[in-house]
């Protein structure tokens, strides 16, 4: 029992001198130590205050840090599952919709089924509802084998790419919650432009659950022209143009670019919290089979100029949109990085399969070096003069279009900057041509955005 009692009271002295400044513990006496009952009651409850007071701070540190932290729209559901109450629910998403953005989050449409929102179906972009088919492959509508949902494709073997009449009488409410990259011939925006055209048709409401956009923070890039509408481009936007699907959605809407005219869609979005446009942003899954990393999000913009070129951009490796080569070039041209695209998931008959290709890898560049470049127009213009030098009878730019636009003119939104490398002009010379275009385009979104610049 005494030794019991000792022990009991080393510890309550223990704690006292934890509790004490520093000095003041080395001061203790030595040797034992009487300490009444009451004394013993006073340290207990002296201890859970000091812990009570430690566990609050660590609180407050971590509601500091979710308070820093970017909130999505899709995880605020006090804001909108009143809004879905009572409503037959389509949503619009594929395997990127994960609430938060975190790791081993919940996908949204796990999430509002658990919250028992009537989900009737789910819209399907491009690569599919789990993101895994081939650039511009046919998808047949289906189940999801998990939640038993119907799965409507966008891109199935009609090549419409829009919603059927029939499965508009499906739903009350779309639902949108998607990462794009926000980059103008980068398709999933122009599914959301069909989708919201056809709810304004058929008097459908349209809910955007807002993300960041990665290439959010710049604007860059020539306006798309009328007569170079097509499957990668849709609107009369710059090529980067830095906006969040909310922000670009009330533009839709409120520029009158859907058929039914100016503010013809039921619109509502449910914005980021903690979010501007020079936030950066990490995406925790990848948007589409061949933008696998953060360093292929920022290169997109320059890279994907030599889609249908002569020049791979790496589809068929481990390094998609981090690479582009050619078997028209050689090391002796001073592309001296090789690869051989093979047949993958995602990239099943890659451009140049089992060719050896010559070119560049961005490996060794830091990814605030690319972020920082915007549009490289030098990896175009190199690659173009190189090839043209050696070969000039051969297409550099591939094959036209019945009416006579190749693809660099799909993606670029003319034939401008097409003629403008062929005529000889600097990176300089042709990104001074864009910058009226620019500022108007950056005054034209004004009233539309949701967060500070």
């Amino acid at each position: 029992m005494i030794k019991r009692n000792l022990l009991k009271r080393f510890i309550a002295l223990s704690l006292i001198c934890l509790m004490l400044p520093f000095a003041a513990c080395n001061n203790a006496p030595s040797g034992d130590v009487v300490i009444e009952d009451e004394n013993e009651e006073t340290i207990a409850s002296e201890t859970e205050t000091a812990t009570e007071e430690t566990l609050a701070e660590t609180d407050n540190a971590k509601e500091d840090e979710v308070s820093e932290r970017v909130i999505l729209g899709d995880e605020r559901f006090d804001e909108y599952l009143p809004i879905l109450e009572g409503k037959k629910v389509a949503l619009f998403t594929n395997q990127t919709g994960i609430v938060g953005n975190i790791e081993g989050g919940d996908h949204i449409l796990d999430a509002l089924l658990e919250r028992d929102v009537n989900v009737v179906a789910v819209f399907c972009p491009e690569h599919g509802f789990r993101g895994t088919e081939d650039a511009g492959a046919d998808i047949e509508s289906s189940v999801d084998e998990k939640t038993g949902v119907p799965l409507l494709s966008l891109y199935s073997s009609d090549k419409t790419h829009e919603p059927a009449a029939e499965d508009m009488d499906k739903f009350d409410i779309l639902v949108i919650d998607m990462q794009d990259v926000g980059l103008r011939y980068y398709t999933y925006y122009i599914s959301m432009y069909y989708l919201m055209d056809a709810c304004a048709k058929y008097d459908k409401e349209v809910m955007i659950l807002d993300r960041p956009n990665p290439n959010g923070f710049y604007v860059e890039g020539p306006i798309l022209k009328e007569d170079y509408k097509s499957g990668v481009g849709q609107l009369p936007i710059p090529i980067v143009y830095g906006l969040t699907w909310g922000e670009l959605g009330q533009m839709i809407n409120g520029e009158g670019w859907l058929k039914a005219g100016e503010n013809a869609c039921q619109f509502t979005v449910i914005p980021c919290e903690n979010y501007t446009h020079q936030t950066k942003t990490s995406l925790i899954v990848n948007p589409s089979p061949n933008i696998r990393t953060m360093k292929a999000v920022y290169l997109y913009s320059s890279l994907c100029f030599f889609e249908n070129t002569l020049v791979s951009v790496g589809r068929g490796t481990d390094t998609p949109f981090e690479v582009y080569g050619s078997p028209y070039l050689t090391k002796a041209d001073g592309y001296e990085y090789a690869f051989t695209p093979e047949s993958v998931a995602g990239a099943t008959n890659p451009p140049f399969l089992g060719e050896t290709c010559f070119g560049v890898s961005f490996a060794s560049v830091s990814l605030d070096e690319i972020s920082s470049q915007g549009i490289n127009l030098s990896y175009l213009i190199d690659t173009y003069n190189a090839i043209h030098a050696k070969y000039p009878d051969e297409s550099f730019w591939g094959t036209p279009d019945a009416d006579g636009r190749y693809w660099i003119d799909l993606l670029s939104g003319s034939d401008t900057l097409r003629n403008q490398i062929e005529t000889g002009l600097s990176e300089e010379e042709i990104k001074d041509s864009w910058k009226s275009e620019e500022e108007a385009f950056l005054e034209q979104r004004r009233p539309y955005l949701l967060y500070e610049e």
